[in-house]
């Protein structure tokens, strides 16, 4: 059954994960144009593909920030939603409570 539920989850966050994806491939893409350049020797297409290098890994952490963040709201609203859950909707906070 773990099985099952493993590329069921493996499924239903690959399109999340698409933009990351990209990002790592596009990263990766530019490791070997700066490989490729150190290799010949050019020191100009060595900094302009470092610089794209980083761009690329900017990407790509604030894309995983981005869906960290989104996870977070998402966390907190359905905390918030349920009252079995610490500091859920039916909580007792002890401000006010019921008096008898």
């Amino acid at each position: 059954m773990t099985v099952r539920l493993a590329q069921l989850a493996g499924r239903a966050l690959r399109p999340v994960l698409l933009p990351v994806q990209f990002a790592l491939l596009l990263f990766t893409l530019r490791l070997g144009r700066l490989r490729a350049a150190r290799a010949r020797g050019d020191r100009g297409a060595i900094s302009i593909e470092l610089a794209l290098a980083i761009i690329a890994l900017v990407f790509v952490a604030g894309a995983v920030a981005t869906a960290l963040y989104l996870l977070k709201d998402k966390v907190v609203t359905k905390v918030e939603q349920d009252p079995n859950l610490p500091g859920g909707g039916g909580a007792a906070g002890g401000a006010g409570g019921a008096t008898k």
